[in-house]
């Protein structure tokens, strides 16, 4: 294993797990750990950026570049990942479970969808 991929699975992991955990604090009223499930998720948030930026330092990769396409596939992935999320939701929570799966199924077809939107077809 490359030091850089060991560095990434490190910060990540780290990133990760208080990113969950914070969420988890902030959205279960039974915990009582709202403002600091917030601060906790937000700091797994700049853990994750973090990895980002080291990881590329590491690998000698130029920085992100913003362009149209770099944003849109990160809004087209915050969308897809946010259906699927609320078609989970609509099963789990509110059981309606036709519609929820439906909206579901169009949640994984839009981040699957990201794989030809990024990489193109050959």
């Amino acid at each position: 294993m490359k030091k850089s991929s060991f560095v990434a699975l490190i910060l990540g992991t780290v990133s990760g797990v208080s990113f969950a955990l914070g969420m988890c604090m902030a959205l279960l009223p039974q915990w009582k750990l709202f403002k600091e499930g917030i601060v906790l998720g937000t700091i797994g948030l700049i853990f994750a950026l973090i990895t980002i930026i080291v990881w590329r330092k590491m690998e000698k990769k130029a920085p992100i570049k913003l362009n149209q396409k770099t944003i849109f596939v990160s809004v087209f992935g915050i969308l897809g990942a946010l259906v699927l999320g609320a078609g989970l939701c609509l099963c789990l929570v509110w059981e309606s479970f036709i519609i929820g799966t439906i909206i579901g199924v169009v949640g994984i077809i839009m981040l699957l969808s990201l794989i030809p939107i990024t990489k193109g077809l050959k």
